[in-house]
């Protein structure tokens, strides 16, 4: 009985890591954590971010399977939603550079003007999602 549940860890945990390594590699590969360095002129401290990353990973995945609770009310679940979104958004922005999916549509479309009211509407409508998410969640 025991063996079987020893197996079912080791298996479970393999899963994890190879599940985690194909996000991080993911993220490294879309330039996501070296864009934001880039953008905002702090590269010399790209391995606090990527330490930053993936300390959040690891605390995610620690939140996410055994469920602590953290005492940090209203104020800690807003900042936690705002992180979240950016962190959606960082990734969002990062797909939608690699498959060039805006110049794409814009072309479809025929769009000459109004480009930037689409990208800020789309930005506030996760925003907006995001915050009533874990407001009504919470």
């Amino acid at each position: 009985m025991w063996m079987k549940e020893i197996l079912m860890a080791l298996i479970g945990l393999s899963c994890g890591f190879a599940v985690a390594g194909g996000i991080f590699a993911l993220l490294i590969a879309l330039g996501v954590v070296s864009d934001f360095a880039d953008r905002t002129h702090t590269a010399k401290h790209i391995f606090l971010y990527e330490d930053a990353v993936a300390a959040g990973g690891i605390i995610g995945n620690l939140l996410s399977v055994y469920q602590f609770v953290l005492p940090l009310g209203n104020v800690g679940a807003g900042m936690f939603g705002i992180f979240s979104g950016i962190f959606v958004g960082g990734w969002a922005m990062a797909l939608t550079e690699i498959v060039n999916i805006v110049p794409i549509f814009t072309r479809r479309l025929e769009m000459r003007r109004g480009l930037e009211l689409i990208i800020v509407s789309m930005s506030v409508g996760r925003t907006i999602g995001s915050l009533m998410y874990y407001y009504y969640r919470w």
